[in-house]
């Protein structure tokens, strides 16, 4: 039975997900995923407890956690799209390079020209666009995810860097730059983060209170199954891409806002970091099982260890082996958890 307050997905399977046979841990991974989340939130209160004592001073000044929030907040809204792919049993290489595609487009003079909301819309429509293509070759074109997306990360990369030639295209637009002034923050809270907060509370409701949800859960469980159970895969699938692509674009105009520029080199590595989140938040890369809570964890969780090498200056090579380690970690307790089930 599903503890109050548990997600549908999160603590039982869907009507489709039970005709689909879906791995045993479903049937009790309720109080697995309470466990998996008060060890991240246990793992994130050691991380800040570490770098109060390594970095007082610094680390847990007010500007710092400011910093680190604001910079969780565009990988973190990268995550819950991918949260949403990986759930469905699919995998998007390409969000780091359309999240640099969006940027760069949405901060072309001819964009600029119409404001605010040109920037804001044009990054959202690269980015819809993006993941459009995307959707339609694994959807309908029935490519391999591993396949479109890698070759979408190739093209976006390139015609971002033939958009900019190389250079950086600074913002001009007052407004965009303000919004990531200090004077704007609201009640010591940065606007990034306070974007960050809606698009993961609006995650967590579509893929825990609707039906868009519970048939995200039941492709990545066992697509045959929710076929049979009436559920259009295909236009599940695009749906789920174009989500991804949304919240690149979103996630751009966040960047855009942060560092005042648009970069053919933005979002580099974003798709690892949002996997790696992803996965030791307690979503599954087979499919048919994920939780925003748990993915919005592990971005912090990475975000803090970064800020926390920054300050002690410790190499960046440390810094990824720590993360690759926590990687493996999550990873091993996954197969213990599901083999523990069967």
């Amino acid at each position: 039975m599903t503890q109050p307050g548990t997600a549908a997905h999160e603590g039982a399977p869907t009507s489709a997900a039970k005709l689909a046979g879906e791995h045993g841990s479903s049937r009790r991974s309720g109080p697995w995923w309470d466990v998996r989340t008060l060890s991240l939130l246990g793992v994130l209160a050691v991380l800040v407890a570490v770098g109060g004592i390594t970095a007082p001073n610094e680390f847990l000044a007010t500007s710092n956690l400011q910093l680190v929030l604001t910079q969780a907040s565009v990988i973190g809204v990268v995550t819950v799209g991918m949260t949403f792919v990986i759930t469905s049993g699919g995998i998007d290489l390409s969000v780091g390079a359309i999240v640099a595609l969006a940027s760069v487009w949405a901060t072309t003079v001819a964009t600029q020209e119409f404001g605010f909301a040109g920037i804001l819309f044009t990054a959202m429509i690269v980015g819809v666009g993006c993941g459009l293509v995307n959707g339609l070759l694994i959807a309908y074109g029935r490519m391999v995810p591993f396949i479109a997306t890698l070759a979408m990360l190739a093209s976006a990369r390139g015609l971002a860097l033939q958009i900019t030639d190389g250079s950086t295209q600074i913002v001009s637009v007052a407004s965009v730059l303000d919004l990531g002034a200090r004077d704007s923050y609201i009640l010591g809270i940065p606007p990034l983060v306070l974007i960050f907060a809606a698009v993961t509370v609006i995650g967590w409701l579509v893929l825990n209170r609707t039906t868009f949800g519970r048939r995200t859960v039941a492709v990545g469980g066992n697509a045959e199954a929710a076929r049979l159970a009436g559920i259009d895969v295909r236009r599940q699938r695009l749906y789920l891409y174009l989500l991804s692509g949304l919240c690149c674009g979103i996630a751009a105009f966040m960047l855009i806002v942060l560092a005042g520029s648009g970069q053919n080199t933005n979002g580099n590595l974003y798709e690892l970091d949002a996997i790696a989140a992803a996965i030791i938040g307690g979503s599954l890369l087979s499919g048919g099982r994920g939780t925003i809570v748990g993915s919005v964890l592990g971005v912090l969780v990475f975000t803090t260890i970064t800020n926390i090498f920054a300050l002690n200056n410790l190499e960046t090579a440390v810094q990824q082996i720590a993360k690759g380690a926590i990687i493996v970690a999550a990873v091993l307790v996954q197969r213990r958890s599901l083999h523990g089930d069967t």
